[in-house]
This record gives C-alpha cells, structure tokens and sequence, in this order.
C-alpha cells in the first residue's frame, strides 16, 4: 500500500510577524536614543517642539533604522543562509523578493518623512539612506570591511541622529561641542559593531566578510573594540572637566568604570560573552551619552 504526500506550498504572501522580524525593532532603540540626546544637548526648549522630536524619533528608528535591517537581511540572504537560516528571508517566511520591496518602500517613506522635519533633518535623511544601502549592497558594500562597515554603522546609529536632532530643534547648524561630542561617541560605537560581528563569524569567514573577528580572531578584536569604546569616553570626560562641567564628568566617569568591568569578563571569553556585553557594557556607555546631552544643554 502505497502512501502519497502532498508537497509543502509554498509561500507567496509574507507572514505578518516575519516582516517585523525583518526590520528588528531591538535594534531601534540607538538611534532614537542618539535622536534624543541630540534634542536635549541642542538647549532648545524641548515642550514647544515636542511633535518634532517624536516625529525625528520614530524616523530614526523604526523607519530608518528598520528600513537598513530590511535592506542588510535582504543583502545578506546568503550569509544567513550559513548563519541563521530560520531568519525572515532564508527561511522562505519573506519569500521572492519581498525583502527588497520592504526595503526600497521604507527608503522612499524615510525621504518623505524626512521632509517634514525641515532642511537639516531632510539633509540627515538622505545620508542615512544612502549610508543603509551602501553598508549591505553591491558594488560598494561597506560590510566588507571590519573598518569602514562598523565605523559606518556607528556614524548613523549616535553620531548622524545626535547631530540631526540638535540640528532640528535649534532650527540650525548644532554647536561645534555638540558635533565634537556626537562624533566621539559615534567613534566609540565601532567597537559596539565590531562585537556585534561575533555572531556572524563563521559565515562571514566563508563568504568574504572580512569583519575584525575574522582578520584579527576573536581575542584580538574584542580587545581592540575594547579600546575603542573606552578611549573617546575618556575624551568626553576631559572636555566636560575643561567646559566646567565636573558633576557630569563624574558620572561619566563612573559609568566608563563600570563598562571596563563588564570588559573584564568579556575579554575572558570573547565569542562566548559578546552578546552578553551588548546587553550590559552598551546601557553604561548609552546612558554616558544622556549625560553628556545634558552636560552640553546647560552650555547651550
């Protein structure tokens, strides 16, 4: 007696939860949070604007920051095909080319928002977009590079909304302490991307991503992401002391500790205890950031 087995359908339409998987709302949360620190550093009074502040905020992380997800997984569907297959795309849960349209709609729904928020913030949009698609595609693909693709990354994560939200708000150029201050922190988050690169390690090593963790191993990267997020702290803190801002500084300084005992731990196994930095060392140098914001408010 033979048994016959109907073959598995395949999918033509998305699934709903697939698609917000794609544009990973955990990842949000940075550039709203640089989006706002940049609002508070401005010294603009905030209460007036404050439909401009959420509009700049929710452009900077859902739409933005989920449209370079889209983009990235879409661009990335072969390495994560080797890396994590159960992802939206590779699994076939996002299937055809319903990755790309996700992305190329949120490219043009970001330009449009954008607009509102004025000259500047239309100016930042356009970076923004551009810097998304020339980190995950072809020719360019800045993801190549365990330098330019993390320093990219970290630039449009704290340094661009930084920038965009001061710029905003105060209806003009920011201030050079706050552009010197946004571009410090956008530094140090290279060294947050280049640990994020841990958990690609095997399919970037066979596709030719040449991430840090791939050139230089584990140890020595997470090391060197160490230095890197530790030494423009250690600036932040030396301009704060120099503007007459000690209480900020202090505090700054506290939360730098409290991230270089987290590093401690992560150094002892670095591919084991990346994830586990993210989740931990990143809220102390985040909330560095607020400081800082509001060190420069009280510049302003």
């Amino acid at each position: 007696m033979s048994t016959l087995t109907s073959p598995v359908p395949t999918r033509t339409l998305p699934d709903p939860m697939a698609l917000l998987r794609l544009i990973k709302p955990i990842t949000w949360f940075p550039p709203m949070w640089a989006y706002l620190c940049g609002a508070v550093s401005s010294g603009a009074p905030m209460a007036p604007d404050w439909g401009m502040v959420l509009l700049g905020i929710v452009l900077a992380g859902p739409i933005v920051c989920g449209m370079s997800q889209a983009a990235n997984d879409w661009c990335d569907r072969h390495v994560d095909a080797i890396n994590e297959p159960d992802r939206p795309i590779p699994s076939g849960r996002v299937p055809g080319r319903w990755g790309l349209w996700v992305a190329l709609a949120m490219s043009a729904l970001s330009l449009l928002i954008g607009w509102q928020l004025g000259p500047w913030g239309f100016g930042a949009t356009v970076v923004g977009v551009l810097a998304a698609w020339a980190y995950s595609a072809e020719p360019v693909r800045l993801k190549r590079s365990g330098w330019w693709g993390p320093g990219l990354v970290g630039l449009c994560y704290e340094g661009l909304p930084w920038f965009t939200g001061a710029a905003v708000l105060s209806a003009g150029a920011p201030s050079w302490p706050i552009v010197i201050v946004a571009g410090l922190y956008a530094m140090g988050a290279h060294g947050i991307m280049t640990l994020n690169d841990f958990k690609a390690l095997e399919g970037d090593r066979q596709m030719g991503v040449n991430s840090l963790p791939v050139t230089l191993g584990p140890e020595r990267a997470a090391r060197l992401a160490c230095w890197i997020m530790a030494v423009p702290q250690l600036v932040v803190v030396g301009l704060l002391v120099q503007w007459d801002r000690p209480i900020h500084a202090a505090v700054v300084t506290g939360l730098l500790l409290a991230q270089l005992a987290a590093m401690r731990v992560l150094l002892r196994d670095p591919r084991g205890k990346a994830p586990w930095y993210n989740g931990t060392g990143v809220l102390f140098y985040i909330s560095g950031m607020m400081v800082a914001a509001f060190a420069l408010r009280a510049l302003a």
